[in-house]
């Protein structure tokens, strides 16, 4: 099948490069719309109790969480008439905004003490948009950021709230990438020029990476318009499709080289290069794809947007590989090895320092094994004190605007009055007994410092408690866990921020497992159909996962030790790293190690099978 291809890729070269051509820019066009539809956040879970709870909150009771929050420091008490005086005209033009639905704040609820700080010289200020759009909120904390958060007359106004965070991250996340790609697309092109020993070899990358990077951006569009994509999902798309660009192209463009330098012509050199490297590009892709497609299973949009953009991203670089790429070698033939700068990358040496060092591995298995067994050991270890918990504003630096106004809220506000727990109790006006019983438990529970009085709306109740808790930890968890135990009435919804934060932990939890049995069987089927052993692929799968404890061991180290801040950077140590940071990196290094094995596998067993030994295929 591959061989065909091959041939026919030649045939008809200028077709299809044409025609891709037309199908890159046409991506590029049409993909471009998705900035414009990608959201922040995505942490919740849509089918939790917490989530529910937030719907009944909004549609039942009129309530919902202010979008941006605004920490007013007086200096002096907020029930002074001259603060009021102050206040006022600020909280006029804010309703006077379009964006803007309502605002509440301590002076125009009336002087109401739980907006109050507890000393008394502080105040919240609420801000409610009319839509819950993630991306239209985002765009208006940051314009409220700007014209607000400064000294303002005697008032020093603060501007924080989950669309500040999301703002201040995604600023970041575009400050950083940028840093980021100045930094390696020159070291990447010299890298590549240093592999591919030539101008127009190194240009083949390019080719398949912006390929897969545009065609990713088409799906993620059309993906957009059915459900939310998260912003963060670009990043992965840039990285991986640039990444498996060059990977690759390397593998097509060496075989393609190969060929022609043993005398083949250029038509029987694309078709035997599609037909080995080719088909090893096929099954590795896949088996990235079958591991990234994992991410799909769990509930929350955020993961699910990088189970999308991996598969995506995967999958148009496979066909670039397979498709444009050999219809350009087709059509470059022997000029492949123009504006050369490094011959030794075009005619590598059988027995090099790669060959070498099989040799003494080989010659040593045993004690190679112990060795590196003992290494990864060692570097896995680490892993026996890794907390989970969720990003929050810590994450920012600390000269972040929205991390100071975060930091003055709980300075100011402790017991975290901005973030309670929210209980609904569907009819609950007719089981009043059971409702006094519980609000009287719940009042017992540890972290729990206050409970307001049941408020209704029709026969359904909503009671709010107020917490001590940091809401996105793993005491907060533990909180949530044992207010869901008690003898609650039947119905009852709890949420808030920290049951919104244990349920997105459940919902990971639940899902797991089933991730992981769709990985392992995934991987070992695609192996065993590529090798035809049933070995290999247990050994590969076993030996992926201790290098994947090794790395997640290392991240705990890092970020959890606090250590190496010289080389990674300064960081504000929380104590945990995040759930969905660590689902996301250990499915992403298992795919790309996975990746390279069907790379070294698929040469190793042609040459095995073309009646090498195993030292000579190895």
């Amino acid at each position: 099948m591959f061989e065909k291809l091959g041939h026919l890729l030649v045939r008809r070269r200028k077709a299809v490069l044409a025609g891709f051509i037309v199908t890159a820019i046409a991506a590029g066009v049409v993909g471009s719309l998705v900035f414009a539809r990608l959201e922040g956040g995505g942490y919740s879970d849509p089918g939790s109790d917490s989530y529910k709870a937030a719907t009944y909150l909004n549609d039942t009771f009129k309530v919902k969480d202010p979008a941006i929050i605004f920490v007013i420091d007086a200096g002096k008490s907020v029930s002074d008439p001259a603060v009021a005086a102050e206040v006022a005209p600020i909280e006029a033009e804010l309703r006077s905004m379009p964006d803007i639905a309502k605002t509440l704040s301590y002076w125009s609820a009336g002087g109401a003490k739980q907006l109050m700080s507890a000393d008394g010289t502080a105040a919240y200020l609420f801000i409610y948009g009319h839509k819950s759009d993630p991306t239209l909120l985002t765009s208006l904390a940051a314009e409220l950021q700007k014209k607000y958060d400064k000294k303002i007359g005697n008032l020093r106004i603060y501007v924080g709230g989950f669309s500040t965070f999301n703002h201040a991250v995604n600023d970041k996340i575009s400050k950083d990438l940028a840093l980021a790609e100045s930094i390696s697309i020159p070291l990447t092109f010299i890298f590549l020029l240093f592999v591919f020993g030539g101008l127009i070899a190194s240009a083949m990358p390019v080719v398949v990476g912006v390929s897969a990077i545009l065609g990713a951006f088409l799906i993620l569009y059309l993906i957009s318009l059915v459900t939310g994509v998260s912003i963060f999902a670009l990043n992965l798309v840039t990285g991986m499709g640039m990444g498996l660009g060059i990977d690759y192209s390397l593998l097509m463009v060496n075989r393609f080289r190969e060929e022609l330098h043993a005398g083949k012509s250029v038509e029987e050199s694309v078709a035997q290069t599609v037909k080995t490297a080719g088909r090893t590009v096929f099954f590795s892709g896949i088996t990235v794809m079958i591991s990234l497609a994992a991410l799909m299973f769990f509930p929350q949009m955020f993961l699910k947007s990088f189970g999308y953009a991996g598969v995506s991203v995967v999958a148009i670089a496979i066909l670039g590989a397979l498709i444009p790429l050999p219809a350009i070698l087709a059509l470059l033939g022997s000029k492949i090895d123009k504006f050369v700068v490094r011959k030794s990358a075009i005619t590598p040496k059988e027995d090099g320092r790669w060959a070498h060092t099989a040799r003494y591995v080989m010659k040593r298995p045993v004690a190679v094994v112990v060795l590196v067994l003992l290494i990864l050991g060692t570097l896995a270890a680490p892993i026996k004190d890794i907390v989970f918990s969720q990003v929050d504003t810590r994450v920012l630096p600390a000269s972040n605007k929205a991390a100071i106004a975060a930091k003055v809220g709980l300075d100011k506000f402790p017991g975290q009055q901005g973030n309670p727990i929210e209980i609904i109790i569907p009819d609950g006006t007719t089981k009043m007994v059971e409702v006094n019983s519980f609000v009287s438990d719940l009042a017992n529970v540890s972290g729990v410092i206050a409970v307001g009085a049941p408020e209704t709306a029709g026969t359904d109740i909503r009671i709010a408690a107020i917490h001590s808790m940091s809401a996105r930890s793993p005491a907060a968890e533990k909180m949530i866990k044992e207010i869901r135990a008690l003898n609650v009435p039947q119905g009852t919804l709890v949420g808030g921020v920290a049951a919104d934060y244990a349920d997105s932990q459940i919902g990971i939890a639940k899902k797991l497992p089933l991730a992981l049995l769709w990985i392992a069987i995934g991987t070992l089927l695609l192996l065993f159909m590529f090798t035809g052993s049933i070995i290999l692929p247990i050994k590969a799968v076993l030996l992926n996962l201790l290098s994947l404890s090794a790395t997640l061991g290392v991240l705990t180290w890092i970020f959890i030790g606090g250590h190496l801040n010289w080389l990674v950077g300064s960081f504000t140590n929380t104590g945990t790293i995040d759930t969905s940071m660590v689902i996301l990196i250990a499915v992403v290094a298992f795919g790309l190690s996975m990746d390279y094995e069907v790379f070294l596998l698929s040469r190793i067993k042609e040459e095995h099978d073309a009646g090498h030994s195993n030292i000579e295929s190895v």
